[in-house]
């Protein structure tokens, strides 16, 4: 990192903190004590108003209602804002219509040549979901579900949610502690605990039709929810050993749920746990086919019969 990005990006790091040490900037920036005082001492000469404090646990804290200087992006930061704003295309992501004025506002601070480099890239660039005939950056197309937003901006400020969904034509509702708000397989889905029927359940955010904050006096508290979802935890029944191109397989694609623990320090070798519910037909058959994407690279210690059958059955369809 070139001094200028460092000393901009410490600014940013010291001004969000009530108080910071020389030794949590050495260890933060990877640098040495003396470069790390001598960032300080520019930073200070620059206007920021520091407080040096003395004893045992001293450090510095920023003096209240400080003001940074402008934010100026390098070549390299605008290149990857621009490119992640690509890549976001198509994904039925939340706020989307943002996505318009900030594009406008990122190439009103630009330079010239700056400019002339995100159309080059805006032209050479394509991504999954991008439409070659129109690859333009402010193109809004496949806008998320209407109450994805709505939905977000209640989480911000409360967990415990009435949402009424719609199932097969009738609509119902379910007081729920939300866990998770996910994007898997090109839909949202939320992981919410049942309130009154103590259970997790996930629900599709395509089906929401209405979403409130769950006023009433006797909440379950989060840790009696947390509590709760760990006694009814499914025991594993999937163990897998992953060799480098499993792994690099799974970095592709993996379900929400499943994580790997790496068994070396170089990250060539990992174990994957996880429970199948053997009694959803649409679980296993999903699970089946992900085994399969994973490639030959993996061995498998311990299975359920019914995904073992599954995965010879579909073996057997390739054979000669």
């Amino acid at each position: 990192m070139k001094k200028v990005e460092r000393i901009n990006t410490i600014m940013r790091y010291i001004n969000n903190r009530s108080h910071f040490t020389i030794s949590e900037i050495m260890q933060e920036f990877n640098i040495s004590r003396s470069t790390a005082i001598r960032d300080i001492r520019e930073i200070e000469a620059m206007g920021m108003p520091l407080v040096a404090e003395v004893g045992r646990d001293g450090g510095y804290s920023v003096m209240h209602n400080s003001v940074l200087p402008e934010v100026r992006f390098t070549d390299n930061e605008v290149k990857a804002l621009f490119i992640a704003f690509m890549a976001t295309r198509n994904q039925q992501l939340p706020y989307l219509k943002s996505r318009q004025s900030l594009a406008e506002k990122l190439l009103g601070m630009l330079s010239e040549y700056q400019q002339d480099d995100l159309v080059l890239l805006n032209q050479l660039l394509l991504f999954e979901g991008t439409n070659p005939n129109n690859p333009d950056l402010l193109d809004l197309s496949d806008l998320p579900h209407p109450m994805l937003e709505k939905l977000i901006q209640i989480l911000l400020s409360d967990s415990y949610l009435l949402i009424t969904v719609k199932e097969e034509k009738v609509l119902k509702s379910y007081p729920i502690y939300l866990l998770h708000l996910y994007h898997e397989k090109s839909f949202w889905l939320i992981e919410g605990f049942d309130l009154k029927e103590e259970r997790r359940r996930i629900f599709p955010v395509d089906n929401l039709t209405n979403v409130k904050p769950y006023q009433t006096k006797e909440r379950l508290s989060k840790k009696k929810i947390l509590d709760e979802l760990s006694k009814q935890e499914d025991g594993i029944n999937l163990v897998v050993e992953l060799g480098p191109k499993a792994i690099a397989q799974f970095k592709k694609y993996h379900p929400f749920k499943v994580s790997i623990s790496y068994t070396n320090p170089y990250q060539t070798t990992a174990l994957l746990k996880t429970f199948i519910n053997i009694n959803k037909p649409e679980e296993l058959s999903e699970m089946t086919n992900w085994l399969l994407f994973l490639g030959e690279d993996i061995k498998v210690r311990e299975v359920p019969e019914e995904v073992l059958e599954d995965l010879k059955e579909r073996i057997c369809i390739y054979c000669p």
